[in-house]
């Protein structure tokens, strides 16, 4: 018999085989460490290592070990990212905003303030630049994912080579949650197929509570819990804010109590702001009468106090409102009342938001973590949001149907915005007077008011100079190698075989400590629709390209002839002073610049066009060239995997069999209360409700009964041409004879709604008609529906 016995640490393994009765030969499955030794490894997973105990022949003389599990680095810190949506430099107290942010301003009193920090003017590419620590574009999210067109920068798609954030600490020891808004899955890959690639659950995150799109409605949201499509309880008083604050409440605390010596790393984003404004209505009165003075007032007293707390330096211009955007004295009394309204529901929202985020940092505390939990506490992913236009709306579906909003139409439900009856925006105004002091809004990449957002920072183990200001330029794909540096870490070279593409943020460490150190972010540049600059120490050349962020036509500027605009950032702070008259040298480097960056990062093409990228470059179907597909009681899918029944005509047949007792319910429905379509049985007639926009309602009924036993029930809609959200006859049969006709003079063109689904059987959510209360299940047998497109 062989057997080597092993010191501490040894591979070596021996197995003896037998030869011979009595003879043993051994061989050698192992290695001594000094053959398998390597250098640490910069890929995830790691190699696996190589066993450490003893190999006999027997059990008596071998000796077990387990893998040794891997271990964060020493000390390492927890880390949450906070992130708010559509919330701009000039709306939190802690900031100079006249909306008060207590739990923002506790963070800043024990941690440091950041007044030059850039997002990258919308939802989903700050999102992707944020987690990957990559420029949006070399994350192949140039644009929000809905608006993917198909090239490497516009993919929608988070390419393997760029790890996220989460994937990184996970690898490295750390339990990884992420709650509230997503937005990094492209909309076809966002049913309950998958495929989960690129779903949170798969990019490193062990668990995920929230939504996948850009925004959901907050008091019925279209939850996902990991891949899972879960309804939210039935409670009158729910609310989403409070329901994942919960939710990440109870997982960290389940995840301390488990293993305390164990890091975690959560990612918290909101879907406060960005429409719909929903907050409790105790939260809304708080704030009666307070923006009465109108949006022109407000900006200046928020000026006022920016420049008292010392975020905007003293010197700095007020940036001139727009003339597209109407003064606040010009308008009509029932106008400032309405629209005074919709900032109080948006202000409730964001002091509401704020507060619950407070609960969570509370929750930390009570646990003892809070010491030693670094905190990044970014207020909007953007500047604030334009896309109410200018009176606002009562339902931001019709923005994106190209179906305009006015006052009139928004003072129906003055009562009743912010409530579930509504779907709300306020109006542009008071987005550029959130966007104080700069020039813009939301959407619009050159300028400081489309990306300049404030940051906290709190690490009260590691950061002594409590309260403090820092104002080097920095942007949102430096979050993670802050992260990375604070724990002690570096970026992987290899993620699951594939070679990483370099980070392209800097870590923000080095200004924990100092104050006066110099920039290490010395070039950005930034592009959104067509809109367009270059930062490099200390200059922003700046290209508007024209386009009005709340409208949804492109610019009809020549890309290569229009004019830039040239700023001294170290000595004007808001882009106040345009002096590329006086500086025409600078001005062309930068140009250059630019495009040499737009090369580089997967920029090119530039692509100004909105909603004609979706109509010029269709994106991936879920079952491409399908017309006809079969459906059965229970499925739920977004509208982006569902039959594409819009601008078509189309046939919907049920196959049911009604018992003696008779049934109700719905049969099919896509949509809800704020467009969509029902088709259903009530009071023993066949129904068919559009519901345009909830601007308009259609309502055909049968004018047979619905049979007991076997019958198919139909729904057929003949267009009326080929108009993009034309017109059309609805008709109804019950066995293939007409019970029913009626016309539905419009549809909508391109969305039914924001973030409800195509459900079978059910209508779940919020009900597409007021003749019912979801989900109003069908209450016979539905064998089956069948679409047939036309």
């Amino acid at each position: 018999m062989f057997c080597n016995r092993t010191s501490p640490g040894s591979t070596v393994l021996l197995v003896a085989a037998v030869l011979a009765p009595g003879a043993w030969s051994a061989v050698l499955l192992g290695h001594p460490p000094s053959l398998v030794a390597a250098e640490p490894s910069d890929a995830i997973p790691p190699p696996a290592p190589a066993f450490q105990g003893v190999i006999g022949r027997t059990i008596k003389e071998a000796k077990p070990a387990f893998p040794q599990r891997i271990q964060a680095p020493k000390d390492a810190p927890n880390v949450v990212i906070i992130m708010t949506d559509d919330t701009g430099f000039g709306h939190a107290s802690t900031f100079g905003g006249p909306i008060p942010t207590p739990t923002l301003d506790r963070l800043a009193k024990n941690g440091l303030r950041y007044n030059r920090f850039h997002t990258t003017a919308l939802c989903s590419p700050t999102r992707a630049a944020l987690l990957t620590g990559r420029n949006h574009h070399s994350a192949g999210t140039g644009m929000v994912t809905e608006f993917a067109t198909g090239f490497p920068g516009y993919a929608g798609i988070l390419p393997p080579s760029t790890a996220l954030v989460s994937q990184v600490l996970k690898a490295h020891g750390y339990s990884t949650a992420a709650f509230g808004k997503w937005h990094n899955t492209p909309p076809w890959e966002a049913g309950p197929t998958g495929p989960f690639d690129r779903w949170p659950t798969n990019l490193g995150f062990e668990y995920f509570y929230g939504f996948m799109g850009g925004d959901t409605n907050q008091w019925s949201p279209g939850l996902i819990e990991n891949t899972r499509r879960i309804q939210p309880p039935a409670d009158p008083g729910y609310h989403l804010m409070t329901d994942m604050t919960n939710r990440a409440i109870d997982w960290i605390r389940t995840q301390k109590t488990t293993e305390p010596g164990k890091p975690f790393f959560v990612y918290f984003a909101p879907g406060a702001t960005h429409a719909p404004h929903h907050a409790p209505k105790s939260w809304i009165e708080r704030f009666k009468g307070q923006f009465d003075q109108g949006w022109d007032k407000v900006r200046d007293e928020t000026f006022a106090r920016q420049k008292q707390l010392g975020v905007v330096p003293v010197g700095t211009i007020l940036t001139p409102r727009p003339k597209s955007i109407p003064a606040w004295g010009g308008l009509s009394t029932d106008d400032q009342r309405l629209y005074a309204r919709m900032q109080e529901v948006f202000a409730g929202f964001l002091a509401y938001t704020d507060d619950e985020i407070g609960r969570l940092i509370d929750s930390i505390g009570r646990l003892g973590e809070l010491e030693n939990t670094l905190v990044l506490y970014i207020v909007g992913d953007n500047g604030a949001s334009p896309e109410g236009g200018i009176p606002g709306t009562d339902n931001e579906a019709k923005r994106f149907n190209g179906v305009a909003d006015t006052a009139d139409a928004n003072r129906k439900l003055l009562d009743q915005l912010g409530g579930p009856m509504a779907y709300n925006n306020y109006p542009v105004g008071w987005a550029h007077a959130g966007s104080t002091p700069f020039q813009w809004t939301k959407q619009i990449a050159s300028h400081f008011g489309g990306t300049r957002n404030p940051l906290v920072i709190s690490w009260p183990k590691r950061i002594k100079d409590a309260g403090g200001l820092r104002t080097r330029f920095h942007h949102v794909n430096d979050i993670a190698p802050t992260i990375y540096e604070a724990v002690g870490i570096r970026p992987p070279t290899h993620v699951d075989g594939i070679e990483q593409k370099p980070i392209e943020g800097v870590s923000m460490v080095y200004t924990f400590d100092d104050a006066q150190a110099a920039g290490r972010h010395r070039t950005q540049y930034f592009e959104m629709l067509g809109s367009r600059a270059i930062y490099q120490d200390g200059w922003v050349a700046a290209a508007f390209h024209g386009r009005i962020p709340w409208s949804m036509f492109p610019s009809n500027l020549d890309i290569d002839n229009e004019p830039w605009e040239l700023y001294n950032i170290e000595d004007d702070f808001s882009e106040g002073r345009d002096v590329a008259a006086a500086h025409p040298d600078k001005l062309r480097a930068l140009q250059a610049l630019f495009w040499v960056e737009a090369a580089k990062h997967q920029v090119l093409p530039i692509d100004d066009r909105t909603a004609g990228r979706m109509l010029g470059n269709p994106q991936p179907e879920v079952a491409p060239g399908r017309l006809t597909a079969t459906f059965y009681p229970g499925i739920i899918l977004p509208e982006a995997c569902a039959p594409n029944t819009k601008n078509r005509s189309s046939s919907i047949m049920a196959a049911i069999d009604v018992p003696k007792a008779g049934a109700e319910g719905v049969l099919v429905a896509e949509g809800g209360r704020f467009g969509g379509y029902s088709l259903y049985i009530k009071n023993g007639k066949l129904a068919l409700h559009y519901n345009f926009l909830n601007t308009a309602r259609y309502t055909i009924t049968s004018d047979a009964d619905v049979p007991i036993g076997k019958s198919t029930v139909r729904y057929d809609f003949t267009a009326a041409g080929n108009a993009r959200g034309g017109g059309g006859t609805a008709r109804l049969f019950i066995n293939d004879r007409q019970v029913g006709e009626g016309q539905i003079a419009r549809t909508a063109p391109n969305v039914l709604s924001i973030d409800e689904t195509f459900n079978v059987g059910m209508d779940i959510a919020t009900p597409v008609s007021e003749d019912y209360q979801s989900p109003f299940a069908f209450t016979g047998t539905l064998e089956r529906v069948t679409i047939e497109l036309k």
